[in-house]
C-alpha cells in the first residue's frame, strides 16, 4: 500500500513506498495518513496514565503534560483532519485520565479510538472518548469502583469524595457511550467476577454488546472510520 505515514517534520512529504513510510515513522513518525490521503495525528496511551506523581522508572508510563499539549496542537493545526487514539493501559491516575478524556471528546477534528490488549480502569473513559471506539475480540476493559494507594482516613468526607468521583467516571461514560449509566454502576460494583476486587472484566465482544465500546474492529477500521469522516 502506498502512502501510508507521513514524517511530522515534513508535512510536504508522502514517502512512495512502505519501506520508505516505516524508515519515516520509525525516525519521527506522529501522522498517519489513510488511503485517501488524510493526515490523521496517531496517540498512544500505554502503561499507566502518570498523573501528579512520578511513577517509578522501571514503570511504563503515559504522562498526562505530554498528552494534553500534543492533542491540543493537533486540534489547532489546520492541516490534520483526524484524531486516533491508540490504548493499551493498565489505568492509573484518574484526574489526569479524565483531563485527557475531557480534551479527547471536546476536539473539533473527527476522533477513533481502538483498545488493544486492554482498556482498564480510567482507560475506560477514554477509550469511550472518541467520536467512535473500537475495540479488538482479544482486548480486555475492567471496570471497577474507584480505588487509592496509601493512607486513606476512614472518614464521611473521604467517603463522599470517594462516590463524587466514581460517579464523575459514571457520567462521562454514559454520555459518551450506549451504556446506561445503572448498567456501568452494575458492571462496577459487581462481586461475582473478580477473585480479590469488586467490578468486571469484558473482553471486546462484550464490551460492544454492552453498549460500551461501539464496534469489534483493529487499527485498519478505526483508520477507515477517519479516512471517511
Amino acid at each position: 500500500m502506498k502512502n501510508l505515514f507521513l514524517n511530522s517534520n515534513e508535512d510536504d512529504y508522502i514517502p512512495d513506498t512502505e519501506a520508505e513510510a516505516s524508515q519515516q515513522i520509525s525516525n519521527d513518525g506522529d501522522f498517519v495518513v489513510c488511503n485517501n490521503s488524510k493526515k490523521i495525528h496517531c496517540v498512544s496511551i500505554i502503561g499507566q496514565i502518570e498523573g501528579h506523581d512520578i511513577l517509578p522508572p522501571n514503570a511504563k508510563t503515559t504522562k498526562y503534560e505530554h498528552l494534553i499539549p500534543q492533542i491540543i496542537s493537533a486540534d489547532m493545526d489546520p492541516s490534520v483532519e483526524g484524531i486516533l487514539i491508540v490504548l493499551n493501559t493498565v489505568g492509573g491516575d484518574i484526574e489526569a485520565g479524565l483531563a485527557i478524556a475531557e480534551l479527547i471528546s471536546g476536539t473539533k477534528k473527527p476522533s477513533a479510538s481502538v483498545v488493544l490488549g486492554g482498556g482498564h480502569s480510567i482507560g475506560v473513559p477514554l477509550a469511550v472518548s472518541a467520536d467512535k471506539s473500537f475495540i479488538v475480540p482479544s482486548a480486555t476493559m475492567t471496570i471497577h469502583p474507584v480505588r487509592m494507594n496509601g493512607v486513606v482516613l476512614g472518614t464521611a468526607q473521604t467517603f463522599s469524595y470517594f462516590k463524587r468521583m466514581q460517579e464523575r467516571i459514571v457520567n462521562f461514560v454514559s454520555k459518551n457511550s450506549n451504556i446506561s449509566p445503572e448498567r456501568f454502576r452494575e458492571l462496577m460494583l459487581s462481586t461475582e467476577e473478580l477473585v480479590m476486587d469488586v467490578g468486571s472484566v469484558l473482553d471486546g465482544t462484550a464490551a460492544v454488546n454492552e453498549g460500551l465500546i461501539d464496534a469489534v474492529g483493529n487499527f485498519n477500521d478505526a483508520l477507515e472510520f477517519l479516512g471517511s469522516r
